[in-house]
C-alpha cells in the first residue's frame, strides 16, 4: 500500500516547489477568476466609483490690457498650438430662431422692478400652515361653519328622497363599481366621489331652480395682486375645479359682526417671516388681477371651489398646508372680485361683502370653508378684518374595504362600506345649496 501511494506523494511535493503549476492550475479551481477580479479591483478604483463629486471648473477671466493684444490663430483659421484663442462677435441670424434663444440679463427685461414681489401658486407649501395664511389675508379664524348654513340642510324641505342610501351608494360607485382592478387609486376614486355628491345635489333643482344659474369651470388661471405690510404679494395658478353663479352669494355676518373684528388681535409669526416659503421674484406685472374670465362673462361670480388633495401627486401636500392652501385660492377669487366692483384703491369696509366658499377632499376627509372679504385695505394690521369660518377633517366613513381587515385570526373591519356618517354629507348639501334657497 505504501508503494502505490508514494507516487503521489512525490507529485504534491513536486507542485509545491513547482508555481509555474500552480498558475496553470489555479483558472480550473471554483470562483478563482472571480476573486482575481475582485483582488485586482481594489487597487485601482476610477473617478466613476468614488462618492466625491469633481469640483466644478472656474471660468478664466480674460484680462484685456490696452495696448497688449494677444495674437490669435483667428487669420490662419485652424488651431495653432502657442496663439491665444479667439474671441468673435454674436452672430446676428437676421431672423428669431426659438431653438437658438438666449434671455436677456434680468435687469434688462421690461418688466424688471426693483421691488421684490412674492408668489403664492398651487405648489406652494406654507411652513407656518393656516396661521401664515390667516396673517397674510388679514383674517379672522372662526371653527365651524355659520350656523344659518348648517339649517339649510336639516330643513326636510332641502333634503334629497332616499338620502342616505343614494349616498352610501355614490361611495361604493367610487371605492368599488368604477374600476376593474382589485382596488382603484385614490386620485381616481376621490374625484368619482366628489361629481357622484355634486350630481346628487343637482338632483335639487327641481325644487330649487337658482341651481340652474351656476356652471362647472376647470383649469382657468387666476391671478391677484395686494399689499400687506411692506410686501407686495401675488396669487397665481390653477386651483382645481371652481363654480360659478350668476348672482353673488349672501352675507354670512351682518354689520355688526363685521364692525367688531377691529378688535381682533392678529396672530404673529416670530421669529418666522410670512414670506419664509414664498417664492421671491423681481419681473412681474404690479397691478394684475384676472379671475380667468372674460369681463362679459355671464357667470361672474364665485361661488364654491373644489380642490382635491390628490390633483398633483408629484405636489401633495399635507393636510395643514392644504387647507392653507384652500385659504388662499377663496381669499384670491374675492379679492378680483372686489377689484372689479371697487376698483384697485384699497377699501376699508367693502360696502357688501364677498362671500366665497371652498371644500377640499381626498376622497374620505372633507375640509370645509367660508370666506367673507368685508375689507382691501390690507397693509396695516389694525381696522376691519377679514372672516374664515372652517370644519376640519370630517368623515364622511370610517372605511370602504374591497376585502376584509384581519388581525390574529379575527375580522377587524369586514369589507365594504363601514362607519358612514351622513352629518357630513349635510354639510357638504349645505354649502351647495347656499345661496339657492
Amino acid at each position: 500500500m505504501f508503494r502505490e501511494t508514494a507516487p503521489c506523494f512525490k507529485m504534491a511535493s513536486s507542485l509545491l516547489t513547482q508555481p509555474v503549476l500552480l498558475k496553470e492550475l489555479r483558472p480550473l479551481t471554483a470562483h478563482a477568476g472571480i476573486n482575481n477580479l475582485q483582488a485586482r479591483r481594489h487597487f485601482g478604483v476610477g473617478r466613476c466609483l468614488k462618492a466625491k463629486v469633481p469640483p466644478a471648473r472656474r471660468a478664466r477671466e480674460r484680462v484685456d490690457i490696452p495696448g497688449l493684444e494677444m495674437i490669435s490663430y483667428g487669420e490662419r483659421m485652424h488651431y495653432v498650438p502657442g496663439l491665444a484663442k479667439p474671441v468673435f462677435s454674436e452672430w446676428d441670424r437676421g431672423y428669431k430662431d426659438p431653438r437658438h434663444y438666449m434671455s436677456p440679463p434680468m435687469h434688462k427685461m421690461p418688466l424688471f422692478k426693483e421691488e421684490p414681489c412674492y408668489v403664492f401658486s398651487q405648489r406652494t407649501g406654507m411652513l407656518e400652515g393656516v396661521r401664515q395664511a390667516l396673517w397674510l389675508t388679514k383674517t379672522k379664524l372662526i371653527s365651524g361653519l355659520p350656523p344659518q348654513l348648517i339649517s339649510l340642510a336639516e330643513d326636510p324641505a332641502n333634503q334629497i328622497p332616499d338620502q342616505d342610501e343614494r349616498v352610501q351608494n355614490a361611495i361604493k360607485h367610487a371605492r368599488f363599481w368604477d374600476t376593474t382592478e382589485g382596488r382603484p387609486d385614490k386620485q381616481k376614486y376621490s374625484t368619482t366621489l366628489l361629481m357622484n355628491l355634486m350630481h346628487l345635489c343637482a338632483t335639487l333643482q327641481c325644487s330649487h331652480p337658482l341651481i340652474g344659474k351656476r356652471i362647472l369651470a376647470e383649469k382657468y388661471s387666476l391671478a391677484a395682486t395686494w399689499k400687506r405690510g411692506e410686501g407686495l404679494f401675488q396669487i397665481r395658478g390653477q386651483n382645481g375645479l371652481l363654480q360659478n353663479c350668476i348672482d353673488p352669494l349672501p352675507e354670512v355676518s351682518g354689520k355688526e359682526e363685521v364692525a367688531s373684528t377691529a378688535d381682533h388681535v392678529l396672530e404673529t409669526l416670530c421669529p418666522v417671516s410670512p414670506t419664509i416659503d414664498l417664492q421671491k421674484v423681481n419681473v412681474y406685472r404690479k397691478e394684475v388681477n384676472c379671475s380667468g374670465f372674460t369681463d362679459d362673462y355671464p357667470y361672474p361670480h364665485a361661488h364654491t371651489l373644489y380642490f382635491l388633495e390628490e390633483a398633483d401627486t408629484r405636489y401633495k401636500l399635507p393636510p395643514e398646508q392644504f387647507r392653507a392652501s384652500m385659504i388662499m385660492f377663496t381669499f384670491g377669487n374675492a379679492l378680483v372680485r372686489a377689484h372689479k366692483l371697487y376698483g384697485n384703491q384699497p377699501q376699508s369696509v367693502l360696502d357688501r361683502p364677498i362671500t366665497v366658499q371652498a371644500v377640499g377632499t381626498n376622497g374620505r376627509l372633507f375640509q370645509f370653508l367660508v370666506l367673507q372679504l368685508n375689507s382691501t385695505d390690507l397693509s396695516k394690521d389694525d381696522g376691519v378684518k377679514n372672516q374664515v369660518w372652517l370644519d376640519e377633517d370630517a368623515q364622511l366613513y370610517d372605511f370602504a374595504k374591497v376585502r376584509p381587515m384581519i388581525k390574529k385570526k379575527q375580522v377587524k373591519v369586514p369589507a365594504g362600506l363601514a362607519g358612514y356618517k351622513p352629518e357630513t354629507f349635510r354639510k357638504f348639501l349645505a354649502l351647495y345649496l347656499h345661496g339657492a334657497v
